[in-house]
């Protein structure tokens, strides 16, 4: 009897035992099953969401491709082209103009200039097609005394000596004294000695309030502004406190669409100091975006 006992006993806990089991894995089998089943969800709710997002991801790409084609050639290129060469940007154009162009031919300059900024790298300056109207103006106001603010490496330096009447005179301010050091070499090559071009390396904070004192200048004709664009404004208001500008002078800002100058725009407007208006070009060398000059006549206070 109580080897019976011991084996119904023996077969409870087997029984009990297996029972437990079957829940148990029941139980996990239900967790994996639901753990399958939500990450099949998430996975399906992802390729969703992604296949969602790829329409819009093609419509950005389109509708900013040039900008991203400025971003390769205006910083990535010129970082790998820097770390490559181990000189600057500026260095590398001035290398090329000097061994392409002519010297003593500004056209060639600036055609070498156009070509190697078009198939080489990327500089922001005037360019070919707005170069055309800084041209024409220059043509029609023959100014005697003009002021370019931000040579940069000196293209457009050249291009406004080129036009200027005899016995005019170029004042080019530049701040960054690499920049200044290859827009030298540039403007001379070019054939424009002191007394046509004077370059001043300094900031054109500094510049601005000292002309009449530092340089002798008691009027204005033209100015060009191609520098910092925050400083757009502050340089133009410098300047109608300096009293150099008079009635009929120029002012011709260049970017003012892109990368833009909306406060420099607004002042202008609201001042009543200027006749206006705002030439609409692309930006050079970059097809598809679009940019613009805006070209100011002072009149003075009415």
């Amino acid at each position: 009897m109580e080897d019976e006992k011991g084996g119904d006993n023996l077969f409870l806990q087997v029984l009990t035992t297996h029972a437990i089991c079957c829940n148990t894995c029941e139980e996990e089998c239900e967790h994996l099953l639901i753990l399958n089943c939500s990450s099949a969800l998430w996975e399906m709710v992802s390729a969703a969401i992604a296949l969602a997002f790829v329409p819009l991801l093609l419509t950005l790409i389109i509708r900013y491709r040039f900008y991203f084609v400025l971003f390769y050639r205006a910083v990535l290129l010129r970082w790998v082209q820097d770390f490559m060469t181990g000189i600057s940007r500026e260095e590398r154009v001035y290398q090329y103009v000097l061994t392409h162009a002519t010297p003593g031919d500004p056209d060639s300059i600036l055609d070498t200039f156009d070509l190697w900024c078009s198939n080489v790298e990327f500089i922001s300056h005037i360019g070919p097609k707005k170069g055309l109207i800084l041209d024409r103006l220059l043509k029609e106001l023959c100014p005697l005394t003009v002021l370019e603010l931000g040579t940069h490496c000196g293209y457009t330096t050249v291009r406004i000596a080129r036009s200027l009447p005899l016995g005019a005179r170029l004042y080019s301010v530049e701040m960054d004294e690499r920049n200044a050091r290859v827009a030298e070499k540039i403007i001379r090559l070019a054939g424009f000695d002191d007394d046509t071009v004077e370059l001043i390396v300094r900031p054109s904070d500094e510049v601005i309030p000292r002309l009449r004192e530092d340089f002798g200048i008691e009027r204005l004709d033209f100015v060009f502004m191609d520098h910092w664009k925050r400083c757009y404004l502050p340089d133009l208001q410098a300047l109608e406190d300096s009293g150099l500008l008079g009635d009929g002078s120029m002012v011709l800002a260049d970017n003012v669409v892109f990368p833009g100058a909306p406060s420099f725009l607004r002042h202008v407007r609201r001042s009543g100091l200027y006749e206006h208006r705002v030439h609409r070009a692309a930006l050079e060398y970059i097809r598809g975006i679009r940019d613009g000059m805006a070209e100011l006549v002072y009149r003075g206070i009415k």
